[in-house]
């Protein structure tokens, strides 16, 4: 396995190919761990993973959770409503205490942008050595996210192996608020590294053409391009059409919560219009699989029925593939901090 230089995981701008393809091969040994046995790997025995959200989740944080547990790492869990924040104590000190408690990796999720770059970037300043993972931060990325959908489609079209290979050349179909989704930005880095070309879909005000642009510059704050050669991306409003010609199909909710403007007025019309049904599916050249990060406005952006339909939508198999794929981000950011542990990884 290549050496692995990230102690933070902040965005998967800043990913190689060899960096994604590590996380692939890591995240498919987890999973095929046998199911008796071998459930708890001594890895991260003695480390202590807090998780700090200041935003509701409950399939990222409950992921990772397991994923550190069943690496033998301790686990804290940091409560927004219960905590010092508000009595006045900022972000920074917050962090600061869980340091201080001997927390060796935060995984943070915040509605702000840039949050947990600014805490890795304080606790460096200050010559601590905490490692900082991304959770989810404002509209700017969900690097956990990208990776497990990235590894789910992987996964799909090649069981045994779930490599780039099993991605190169295939052509996926994003389709809903793409402007609100920090899903949608992480996968877009993701995916193009991967050689996948990829296509968005919805109304304007969801989906603005620029997004066609989106990997083309080198990523913010970067010289180049880690990735030398990406998938295109490209932009339709027509849904039919594009789902005549792709490989997948991945539905993104609403993000009503993040919208600073009514930007849609009849939820009916947006589901006659970009929803996904059985019926809709029918275009497609080939039965392909549906994702969706979840969680899903039933009736909105797929029907119940699809939803329900575990041969054909790989929602829970998403959900399921979270667990090693951030057991894989922990044990990579470990192995980073102390190149001589962790010293148990499942052979291939």
């Amino acid at each position: 396995m290549s050496t692995w230089t990230h102690r933070h995981i902040l965005d998967l701008a800043a990913f190689s190919r060899d960096d994604f393809a590590m996380v692939l091969e890591l995240a498919h040994r987890f999973r095929t761990m046998p199911l008796t046995g071998a459930r708890k790997l001594p890895a991260l025995q003695g480390r202590l993973v807090a998780t700090l959200f200041f935003e509701p989740s409950t399939r990222t944080r409950s992921s990772f959770e397991l994923a550190a547990k069943r690496l033998s790492a301790d686990v804290q869990s940091f409560a927004a409503a219960s905590s010092s924040l508000s009595k006045g104590e900022s972000l920074l000190d917050t962090a600061r205490t869980y340091v201080a408690m001997g927390a060796d990796m935060l995984v943070v999720r915040h509605q702000n942008t840039s949050v947990p770059q600014q805490l890795a970037e304080a606790l460096e300043a200050a010559g601590e050595r905490t490692m900082v993972l991304n959770g989810g931060d404002g509209l700017h990325s969900h690097p956990s996210q990208g990776l497990l959908d990235l590894y789910t489609l992987a996964h799909h079209f090649d069981p045994s192996n779930a490599s780039i290979a099993a991605l190169q050349g295939k052509r996926l179909l994003i389709v809903g608020d793409i402007l609100h989704s920090r899903v949608a930005r992480s996968n877009l880095w993701a995916l193009t590294a991967c050689g996948v070309d990829v296509v968005l879909c919805g109304p304007p005000s969801l989906v603005p053409d620029a997004f066609a642009g989106f990997v083309d510059a080198p990523p913010p704050g970067q010289a180049n391009d880690p990735v030398p050669q990406r998938g295109r991306v490209s932009v339709t409003r027509d849904l039919d059409a594009a789902l005549a010609d792709v490989d997948a199909v991945m539905t993104l909710r609403l993000q009503k919560e993040r919208m600073s403007q009514h930007l849609l007025t009849d939820l009916d019309r947006y589901h006659r219009d970009f929803g996904l049904t059985h019926q809709r599916l029918q275009q497609c050249k080939a039965t392909i699989p549906v994702l969706h990060p979840g969680p899903v406005n039933r009736g909105v952006e797929m029907s119940g029925a699809l939803l329900d339909d575990t041969a054909r939508c790989l929602v829970e198999e998403q959900v399921r593939n979270g667990i090693p794929v951030r057991m894989a981000l922990l044990y990579l950011m470990a192995a980073a901090e102390s190149p001589a542990e962790p010293s148990v990884v499942p052979s291939a």
